[in-house]
């Protein structure tokens, strides 16, 4: 199962106390107490796992190790390990907290969008001084020390906007998990009833990366169906593949039909965020093998009325997919012009 939005509160490693100590030999009676050390620092680091965010399902309090004690003889206490925490490339990580990351350049919010991309979201706390630091010529004996300092707290909110080239969007049930599975070795389950898919799915075509959106439905972006849970998933995509399924399922004339359901996920899209309706689109007839010629010249004549067209395809007809495998191939080379 994808996780792809968890709050969590992360919290770096206090700082050890300094120490009182004095050197027992005749010889050298001055202090010799050691600081503390600095707490940890917790990072965000962006690994190309989709499942990450699994990892805080049932641990959300994430802290920092703390600074050790300072010691005896000017030995300054160990320093906290830091924490990396592992994310997944596409993750916004959202602070909640009133104040904005000290070490973001004071943002509010951090984009994690390539693999390795390391980011400092909560420092540790600054080590006590040992008594050695507070002597002077009028204090030759200190017995001051001081106390290690908290580590920054942040509350934080990981979504997950996944990152591929190309994502698949539709309706439920329209062959976009099937088209997938064909085009790459995605295996994503494929069933003939809604909602199959109810996480996305990626998988790899040459350099690009391919997305199964999972199922929209007429009033999603208001929290209908599967809601808005798989509409931030189509923001960062670069090329839309829009499936309209060539079968009957209503009594409304076929061209008809194919219109509605078009404008239903183009609703959709321009009320989640209007500028997901300027991204590139390309519109496929699925599941032509299972509609009569008569229907699908009915479907593509309504969609030149409104100057759109549309492609039909089959996962079981060779030619239809060498069709879409063309147009991925312009894509990869428009990609790397």
């Amino acid at each position: 199962m994808i996780i792809d939005d968890i709050i969590i509160t992360a919290t770096g490693g206090e700082g050890g106390n300094g120490i009182v100590r004095f050197n027992k030999t005749k010889m050298s009676l001055g202090p010799t107490g050691g600081s503390g050390g600095k707490g940890g620092d917790i990072f965000i680091k962006g690994v190309s796992d989709l499942g990450a965010l699994r990892q805080f399902r049932f641990k959300k309090d994430l802290k920092a190790e703390s600074g050790k004690d300072g010691k005896f003889q000017l030995n300054d206490g160990k320093d906290g390990e830091d924490l990396v925490l592992l994310v997944p490339v596409g993750t916004v990580v959202h602070n909640l907290t009133t104040q904005p990351f000290k070490s973001a350049q004071d943002k509010q919010n951090i984009e994690i969008i390539k693999i390795g991309q390391t980011e400092l979201v909560a420092r540790g706390g600054r080590g006590g001084k040992g008594n050695f630091l507070f002597r002077s010529a009028t204090n030759t004996t200190p017995k001051e020390f001081g106390k290690g300092k908290t580590g920054d707290s942040f509350k934080l909110r990981l979504e997950l906007k996944m990152i591929a080239d190309v994502g698949f969007i539709g309706l439920p049930n329209v062959g976009k998990s099937s088209l997938l599975n064909e085009l790459t070795n995605a295996n994503s389950k494929v069933a003939n009833y809604p909602f199959t898919t109810l996480e996305p799915n990626l998988g790899t075509y040459y350099e690009l990366i391919l997305g199964d959106i999972p199922g929209i439905i007429e009033g999603a972006s208001t929290g209908k169906g599967l809601g808005i849970k798989f509409l931030q998933h189509i923001e960062r995509t670069r090329v839309l593949f829009h499936l309209i399924s060539a079968e009957s399922q209503k009594s409304l004339p076929a061209g008809r039909q194919a219109i509605e359901d078009y404008n239903i996920i183009r609703g959709e899209l321009k009320a989640y965020n209007p500028l997901l309706l300027e991204k590139p689109e390309y519109l496929f007839l699925s599941k032509s093998d299972e509609a009569s010629p008569n229907r699908i010249s009915e479907i593509k004549n309504a969609f030149k009325k409104i100057k759109k067209e549309i492609t039909p395809i089959s996962i079981t007809d060779d030619e239809s997919i060498q069709i879409v495998k063309d147009i991925l191939g312009t894509i990869i080379a428009e990609k790397t012009i």
